[in-house]
């Protein structure tokens, strides 16, 4: 075996060296009560951290000299030597011990033979890259959210493997660290050859082009804090994802697929490969497929299962997930595949040897499934999400793994998701059936408590007892009452940076750490920049861009107009009329015009609708294009758009408008 780098050795070295739980170490901002908690926290951990770090190594063939991955413009999208600060015996008190070993884990990077004739390249994104040998080439499953990151991949595995023909490419669900780097690895001219098939689960081109259409400004905005976007990467900041690092936001493009996986279980032969694909739509991505591959006696879980507990809800905003399917699914999995012997999975390392892998499916699906009955069993006795959240817990026979912890998903926020799922967002007590908008009650309640004074005085008090949730309720609304008051606002920081220091999610460690930052630095300047999908949304209907179109409409400029648009693009050989009336805007695909007469008609490719849609091109300059041709009034036109806004996605979240 080639020697492992300076970066993964001093992690192996460091935790091979762990007889004994490392101290934890206090930087200057962690409160005694957070340095006690997560010390407690080290002493309750499962002690399978060395068999972790030595599934997590194994297989290891080599790593790339440099883990920096630049844009063509020089922007920086990946640069795992942000990490090294992680190269340390000691635990820091800033961190939940279990998330820091999770992590630690997760730096662990490089090209992994899994099997004979099956690699995995690890660390370079969020997600994994898996190639399968084939007779004459390879298969690549999952190729990365950018295309910077899944090129450097594949040029690490073909400095130890020779040439990679890659001749199919598996997306294994709709979400873009599954598909988003795919021309990174192959292109376009491959597919028009037939030189390539892309196979992709049913579903799966719909999903991808549309999960945020609608409600993508906002989840973007939500994800900059569920990701730690602008944190720094150190023992007080951002040190991982719980699922992998951090997504790689680059170059992200998409290739539609060639061979959809529509039955439920379909059998293939892929190029001398037997491979039996499995959909299970609806569990963790609305479009998601796993396979098997019998002759090996390999399973690939893709995000059915993880190292983790997953998320039935996403802190960045989706729609909730069924926990009662996924259990099912992973039920499904090792009763028809129960020879497995190694189960290899989108994100983080397999798992090897047949009872290992059903003992490691059995544990993922109790998960789940404790999560759906016991949330249901506590609302039928009355329980509301938040009381649900806080009462239930892990049996002894749950809690003893690592595998299913909360490093990304947690136990209380999936269980407000199952709530949510079957009950929705109100809880039966009238009270909160119309409540006043926090905006509204914040400085009522700062009023009723004594004034601002008291009420800081209250939190500061909850703050030196280790009370930060509470502090942190108090201060929210003091804040929100006084946006201007410095003393509040710096110990809400000071609150959010406790909570993020003892949580064991990456996500709501970033979320609190980002919230924190705000408070002292303000929203982004930057405002969320779509023209970073535009590759994928050209792939998607006309009609999902309408109806995010229709969610723009402002009620204040369009109220007392009407106006109806034909719009003919010239290049996909559709036409759709689009009808603003009382607010509200309507559009339909026409099989003809006839009989129609629109204030206006559009004749333009769909690739400049897109610039206009992104804003990467000026309404005047598009107006003033070859590719648009404009029958009927202008005015009616200009009137029409200047309905339309188009939000940045920099509002602040802490505290909200």
């Amino acid at each position: 075996m080639r020697a492992i780098p300076i970066f993964v050795s001093a992690l192996v070295l460091v935790a091979c060296g762990q007889q004994e739980p490392a101290a934890t170490t206090a930087a200057a901002d962690v409160s005694e009560h957070t340095l006690k908690t997560n010390r407690a926290e080290l002493a309750r951990l499962p002690d399978t951290f060395e068999q972790d770090l030595a599934d997590a190594r194994r297989g290891w063939l080599a790593s790339a000299e440099t883990m920096r991955i630049e844009s063509a413009a020089g922007e920086v999208i990946w640069d795992l030597a942000e990490y090294q600060f992680m190269e340390t015996a000691d635990i820091p008190a800033s961190a939940h011990p279990a998330l820091w070993q999770q992590e630690q884990l997760n730096n662990i990077h490089g090209l992994f033979e899994v099997a004979d004739g099956v690699y995995q390249l690890r660390g370079f994104d969020l997600a994994n890259i898996t190639l399968i040998r084939t007779d004459n080439g390879y298969v690549l499953v999952d190729p990365l959210t950018s295309a910077e990151t899944s090129s450097k991949a594949l040029a690490l595995a073909e400095s130890v493997l020779g040439t990679i023909n890659i001749h199919t490419v598996i997306y294994s669900h709709s979400h873009v660290d599954h598909f988003g780097g795919v021309l990174g690895v192959v292109d376009a001219d491959q597919l028009k050859a037939g030189d390539l098939q892309i196979i992709a689960p049913e579903g799966f081109m719909e999903e991808a082009t549309s999960e945020n259409a609608v409600a993508g400004v906002a989840m973007t905005r939500r994800a900059d804090y569920m990701y730690g976007r602008y944190l720094d990467r150190s023992e007080t900041g951002h040190i991982g994802s719980g699922l992998g690092k951090s997504p790689a936001l680059g170059t992200i493009g998409l290739l539609p697929p060639t061979r959809t996986i529509s039955a439920e279980s379909e059998s293939l032969n892929i190029d001398g490969v037997d491979f039996v694909f499995r959909n299970i739509p609806g569990a963790e991505a609305p479009a998601e497929l796993v396979f098997y591959l019998p002759k090996q006696k390999l399973l690939c879980g893709a995000e059915l299962v993880s190292r983790t507990l997953h998320n039935l809800y996403t802190l960045r905003g989706a729609k909730v997930r069924d926990a009662l399917q996924w259990a099912a699914y992973i039920d499904e999995l090792m009763r028809e595949f129960p020879e497995a012997e190694v189960l290899f999975n989108s994100h983080h390392w397999p798992v090897w040897g047949t009872e290992a892998v059903q003992e490691f499916l059995a544990v993922q699906r109790d998960s789940y499934k404790f999560i759906h009955d016991q949330t249901v069993r506590l609302f039928n006795q009355g329980l509301g999400p938040r009381d649900i959240a806080d009462q239930l817990k892990w049996p002894d026979a749950l809690r003893e793994h690592r595998h299913n912890r909360g490093y990304y998903g947690t136990l209380r926020h999936n269980s407000k998701a199952v709530y949510q799922r079957y009950l929705g967002w109100y809880d039966g007590n009238p009270a909160k059936l119309n409540p006043l908008p926090e905006s509204q009650t914040a400085g009522r309640y700062i009023k009723l408590m004594g004034g601002g004074a008291a009420v800081y005085s209250a939190a500061q008090t909850a703050y030196e007892q280790g009370d930060y949730r509470w502090a942190a309720e108090l201060l929210d609304r003091l804040v929100q009452a006084e946006p201007s008051n410095t003393d509040a606002r710096g110990l809400l920081k000071n609150s959010y940076q406790q909570l993020g220091y003892q949580a064991e999610s990456a996500p709501w460690r970033d979320a609190y750490l980002s919230a924190a930052r705000e408070l002292e630095a303000g929203p982004p300047v930057q405002g969320l920049d779509l023209a970073l999908y535009r590759d994928v949304l050209r792939h998607a209907s006309p009609q999902y861009l309408f109806t995010t179109m229709a969610t723009r409409v402002m009620p204040e400029k369009a109220d007392g107009k009407a106006v109806q648009v034909l719009i003919e693009f010239t290049d996909l050989k559709e036409r759709y009329l689009l009808s603003l009336e009382r607010t509200v805007l309507h559009h339909r695909k026409l099989d003809s015009k006839a009989g129609l007469e629109p204030d206006v008609s559009l004749r333009m490719t769909w690739s400049l609708w897109l610039d206009m849609a992104l804003k990467t091109r000026s309404l005047t300059d598009i107006l003033s294009s070859d590719d648009l041709n404009i029958d009927g009034s202008r005015l009616s036109l200009l009137s029409f758009f200047s309905t339309i806004e188009f939000p940045e996605g920099k509002f602040p979240l802490v505290p909200p408008q």
